[in-house]
């Protein structure tokens, strides 16, 4: 079916733009939600007045995200839990609870449905883009850990500096001790010259 956009759309379009969707997702969302209306005759003639009014809406709206988006533009959320070896955690990290610490850390108001991210169920970093507006769509990171871990990196951490700047202790160095042994003398023994020999013995 075809449908003409009232409304921005994340990932569909800007309100004025006429869309072809499936028919479930015309009649089940598009159009109980107001975001749409049947791309008819009488429709399509208001396409530039709808146009027009929603630039005006969303370039304001864009304005007051602004500020919000760039804050929100790689922070990073950090998700301790337990998991199994091969890094799988024992549930999952979902959108409510990505809203709930954003909202913790920074102050905001998100809300679940503007989390844009799959159930997390494995250790790692991850990302999740929060829709503030149809172009105003910052990322933020997700680290999962498990648990127990993050407290032992910090021991070693901070061991690790412990021992980096731990004082050097100087040993005292014994005073050397210079002791004179006695010299002997070595007993001076007569050469015998071989030609002195014969003499010797005829004496």
């Amino acid at each position: 079916m075809k449908v003409l956009l009232i409304k921005d759309v994340y990932k569909l379009g800007h309100a004025g733009d006429v869309k072809k969707v499936a028919d479930g997702f015309g009649r089940n969302f598009l159009l109980p939600q107001g975001l749409a209306v049947l791309a008819t005759p009488g429709a399509l003639s208001t396409v530039e007045r709808i146009r027009s009014k929603a630039a005006v809406m969303r370039a304001a709206l864009n304005q007051e995200m602004s500020g919000l988006a760039e804050q929100l533009e790689g922070v990073e959320l950090t998700f301790v839990t337990k998991a199994g070896e091969t890094g799988k955690l024992y549930g999952s990290i979902t959108s409510q609870m990505v809203a709930d610490a954003l909202n913790q850390k920074m102050g905001t108001k998100i809300e679940r449905h503007q989390i844009e991210s799959e159930p997390i169920r494995n250790l790692g970093e991850h990302h999740a883009t929060v829709r503030l507006t149809i172009d105003l769509n910052p990322k933020v990171k997700v680290v999962v850990s498990r648990e127990g871990e993050s407290t032992l990196k910090d021991s070693k951490s901070k061991a690790k500096v412990e021992k980096a700047v731990e004082p050097v202790v100087e040993t005292p160095v014994a005073e050397a001790v210079i002791v004179e042994e006695p010299v002997v003398e070595a007993p001076v023994v007569e050469e015998i010259v071989a030609d002195e020999a014969p003499e010797a013995a005829a004496e």
